[in-house]
Formats: structure tokens, C-alpha cells, sequence
């Protein structure tokens, strides 16, 4: 047999998007968030360019992306807990019907000439709550229509319906806001809401399994997803990169309003094309970024998408030219498109279902969390330093962060990962106490092959992770002083109903590692339970 190496094949491309739109549910919901997303990139814009009218501000027009973004800071990881457990449906059309009154009252108070700066951020910042609510549950929604293989797919399409709002909704927002003003403007945003208020009534996200489980509170489903959040490898990374990425390309987003008008000497319907470029290129991106993934791999995309965005920075920083700056812009957001929507795949692709909602909210927390900051801190230091300044910085900034990839390196989760295993009914317990009873003590008891207590001890230390993420509080393996051969793995849950959550969030790939451990056992020995609730 010859010695030279076997070419390995490629692997297989992704599958094409056009896939998952031959659901009908999912082109409805997609067409109508598109709508929804147009009508609220509309309102930023228009609320961002008044304000530089209005006060000639660096500080206060970067604060109104705070004002748009910072809700998903506040609210994203409550409201994906309220999504996991609670009524998708009614929560979305209860936030849209909120918006909708908003933002009306918005463009009531710009048509009579009552809007001042403080009402622009504080109506901007409500209508941002409603989003943050709404947005983890219709994530969700969307994506449950279709089978877990065109999951990267549906993600993918998302986004590029999402930056088609921005590139389109800018651009419309400045040609109202030019013929017929900035009131306008807010009028159509409201009706965009109203789009997928119908589109929600007419097909309702599909409600949650029935479970004998107690329903989890607001409180500990927050700490469960942190939990999960800090013991996953895959999310962590994620998560991580997430928050740097956000937070050093927030400067060329919050400085657009300075750059259209004090460098290049736009109006607002420059200002819009100049958004519009970034929303066009995130769309063309969007088209080929599964041919992307395959060809460059996850960290490699990363890699190229930051060190090009921190180029387009320098370029806006700097030149005078706007055909230049439109065509950077355009380079930036086909950046922002694929680095986004890697880090929001890795998560998705990467979480069982109990907790997904939750985890779209964690990455939109980091986003939309550390854009909102970036965007504030960013605005402070260009009226401090200068517009240039700013930007330059950011961009070294941004090229800082390709240090985290060998530390939090990316993956997309295996199907054992994510895939839930039905716990077995015995628990072999006389009576079951009540759910709030705890904490609660497991022990599970090993009689090892004392020649492979070495092994056994790396096999099960793997399960400490998975005991933390799915709701342990402490965790840890003891040697039996009295028996050598024998071995105690404890780990402690808040109460009896976290305990029940806990073994109902395993998954195949834990399954697996408790299996792993029968081969260092003593022969005819097999893992034994005890449970133990505190006393009060």
C-alpha cells in the first residue's frame, strides 16, 4: 500500500437558503420581521439625524444608538426566560401594540414641534424596550418552523433580512425625511409594527411541550442561563468574542451622523445612503457566507471580518472622499454580516432547546449590550479627542480582539450536544419532597478498579461541566478514606424542582460520559444514588 497521503474531500456545502423558504410560515414571519426591522431602522435614522439638527451633538447623536440598543442590555435575558417558559405569543403581540403606541405618540410630538432631545432618547428608549421583549421569543419562533439541518440557513436568512431593513430602511427614512420631514417618517415605522403584529396573530410561535416540571421563575430561569453560559466551552467562546467585537465596531456606527455631516457635508439623504451601503453589503454577504464558513472555517472568517473592518475605519476616519467612504461601508457591512451572524450561529447550533431562547438572548446581550456602551463611550471621546482619533483607536481596538481566538476558539456544536435524553421515572426515593425542599445533595457512589482510579478520576472530572451548566451549584469527587476502591461524585442543586430541571436538561453527549464511566468499575459493580435534602 503506497505511503503517500489520502486526499481528504471537502466538506459539503451548507445547504442552499432557498431551502427554508418552502416553509410557509417561515417566508411570512421572515417577510413581516423584515418589514418590522425596515420600519425601526427607519425611526433610528430619522431620530439620530434630528438630533444633530437639533443640538449639534457627537455625544447626543451617538446616544441615541444607546438609547435604540441599550434595552437589549437591560432586557434581553429576561425576556428570553419569559420566551422559554411563558406565552411566546401573547408576549410578542402585547410589546408590538406597546411599540405601536410609542412610536405614535413619537410622531405626534415631531409633527406638532414638541420633540425635544430628552423626548427623542426617552420615547427611543421605550420603543427599544419593546424590542428587547419581543425579540428572543420571535428569534425562537422562527426558527422552530424549521428542521434543526437548515438551522444555519434560517439564521442566516434572518440576517439578511434584518440587514435589508438596514439598508433599505435608511435610505427610505432619508428620502421621507427630505420631502415630507421627520414626522413621517415615524408614521410608517408605526405601521411597520403593525405588519408583523398580523403576521404573529396569523401564525402564533408553537407553544412549549407539556411538562410535569414546575415552571421555572423569572429569577432562576436568569441564572440558569448564566449557569449554562459559563460552563459551556462553545458559548462562552462565543459570547466572548461577541462582547469585543460589538464594542470596538460600535464607533463607526454611533460616529455616522458625524461623519456624513461634519466630514463629508451630507444631508439626510446621504446620511441614509451612507447606512444603506452598510445594510447592502451585510445582504450581499448573506448570500455566500455558508460557502464562506466551508472554504474559511469559523475562526478564519472571523479573523478576515475584523481586520477589514478595522481598514474601513481608518478610511472613514480619515478621507473626505464619500464614493470611497460608500464603497468602505459597504465592505463594513458584509464584515458585520459575516462575524455576526458566525458568533449568533455557533450559539444557536450549539444549545439543547430547553434554553435557546435564552442563549439568543445572551448573544444579543453581548451584541447589542457592548454595542450600546461601545457606542456612548465612542461618542464621549470623539467631542473629547476628535472624530479621527476615535475611529483610529476603535480600529486598533478591534484588531486587539483577534488575540481572544486561542483562548475562545469557535465550534458549532454536535447533535448529541443539543439533543435532550428523557430521564429514567426511579428515583428510588420513598417519599418525593416538595419543590421549593433544598438544597438538595446527589451523591452517586463508584467502586473503581484501584489500577485505573488514575483514569477514572480524568473520566469523571468531564462531567463537572455538565453538572454545573445544567443547574449543579457546587460539585466534587471524594476518595473513601475506609475503601480505596470506592469513589463519591457530590454535587449540590438549589431545590428539588432544580434538581428534576437539571436531569431533564441532559443530553446525549452527557449520557455518554456517565456511560464512559462503567468501563473502570469493579465487575458486577454499578453506579449507585443517594439524595439528601437540607432540613430546615
Amino acid at each position: 500500500m503506497s505511503d503517500a497521503a489520502v486526499p481528504v474531500p471537502p466538506p459539503p456545502p451548507e445547504p442552499s437558503i432557498r431551502a427554508t423558504l418552502r416553509h410557509r410560515a417561515f417566508r411570512v414571519l421572515l417577510a413581516s420581521g423584515t418589514v418590522y426591522f425596515i420600519g425601526n431602522a427607519m425611526q433610528a435614522m430619522a431620530t439620530a439625524w434630528l438630533m444633530v439638527e437639533l443640538t449639534r451633538s457627537s455625544f447626543l447623536a451617538a446616544l441615541v444608538q444607546t438609547a435604540v440598543f441599550l434595552p437589549m442590555f437591560l432586557l434581553a435575558l429576561p425576556a428570553g426566560v419569559l420566551a422559554d417558559t411563558t406565552d411566546r405569543r401573547r408576549l410578542i403581540l402585547l410589546a408590538l401594540l406597546l411599540q405601536a403606541a410609542t412610536v405614535a405618540l413619537l410622531a405626534l410630538l415631531v409633527l406638532v414641534g414638541w420633540a425635544g432631545a430628552q423626548t427623542l432618547l426617552v420615547l427611543t428608549f421605550m420603543a427599544g424596550c419593546c424590542t428587547a421583549v419581543l425579540s428572543p421569543s420571535w428569534n425562537s419562533a422562527i426558527v422552530d418552523v424549521v428542521p434543526r439541518d437548515e438551522l444555519p440557513q434560517a439564521i442566516t436568512a434572518v440576517g439578511i433580512g434584518y440587514n435589508a431593513a438596514r439598508a433599505l430602511g435608511p435610505a427610505a427614512a432619508g428620502a421621507v425625511f427630505a420631502v415630507a420631514g421627520s414626522g413621517w417618517v415615524f408614521v410608517l415605522s408605526v405601521l411597520g409594527v403593525m405588519v408583523l403584529f398580523e403576521a404573529v396573530r396569523r401564525f402564533p410561535p408553537r407553544p412549549h411541550p407539556p411538562s410535569r416540571l414546575p415552571a421555572e421563575r423569572l429569577w432562576g430561569g436568569m441564572l440558569s442561563a448564566l449557569r449554562f453560559a459559563r460552563h459551556s466551552e462553545t458559548v462562552l467562546a462565543q459570547l466572548v468574542r461577541t462582547m469585543a467585537y460589538g464594542a470596538a465596531g460600535s464607533a463607526l456606527w454611533a460616529l455616522l451622523p458625524v461623519i456624513a455631516q461634519s466630514q463629508l457635508g451630507l444631508g439626510a439623504t446621504g446620511f441614509g445612503l451612507l447606512i444603506g451601503c452598510l445594510g447592502a453589503g451585510a445582504v450581499a454577504t448573506g448570500l455566500v457566507i455558508g460557502r464562506l464558513r466551508v472554504q474559511l472555517g469559523l475562526d478564519r472568517l472571523v479573523a478576515v471580518g475584523c481586520v477589514a473592518y478595522a481598514a474601513v475605519m481608518g478610511v472613514c476616519a480619515y478621507s473626505r472622499n464619500a464614493w470611497l467612504v460608500y464603497a468602505a461601508l459597504f465592505v463594513a457591512g458584509g464584515c458585520w454580516m459575516a462575524v455576526m451572524s458566525t458568533f449568533n450561529t455557533a450559539t444557536q447550533t450549539s444549545v439543547p432547546p430547553w434554553v435557546r431562547a435564552r442563549a439568543t438572548s445572551m448573544h444579543t446581550l453581548s451584541a447589542l449590550g457592548s454595542f450600546a456602551l461601545g457606542s456612548a463611550f465612542w461618542g464621549a471621546l470623539s467631542d473629547i479627542a476628535g472624530l479621527a482619533a476615535a475611529l483610529t483607536l476603535a480600529a486598533l481596538v478591534m484588531l486587539g480582539g483577534l488575540l481572544l481566538a486561542r483562548p475562545f476558539p469557535l465550534r458549532i456544536g454536535g447533535l448529541g450536544e443539543v439533543t435532550q435524553v428523557k430521564p429514567g421515572e426511579n428515583l428510588f426515593i420513598v417519599h418525593e419532597p416538595d419543590p421549593e425542599s433544598g438544597p438538595v445533595a446527589v451523591e452517586i457512589a463508584y467502586r473503581v478498579q484501584l489500577d485505573r482510579a488514575d483514569a477514572f478520576l480524568d473520566a469523571v472530572s468531564l462531567l463537572r461541566a455538565p453538572r454545573r451548566r445544567d443547574g449543579a451549584t457546587f460539585w466534587r469527587v471524594y476518595r473513601d478514606l475506609s475503601d480505596p476502591s470506592r469513589f463519591v461524585e457530590r454535587f449540590i442543586v438549589t431545590s428539588w424542582a432544580e434538581y428534576l430541571h437539571q436531569r431533564a436538561r441532559a443530553t446525549l453527549a452527557d449520557q455518554a460520559l456517565e456511560g464512559a464511566l462503567r468501563d473502570y468499575l469493579l465487575p458486577g459493580e454499578a453506579p449507585r444514588i443517594a439524595h439528601y435534602v437540607a432540613e430546615r
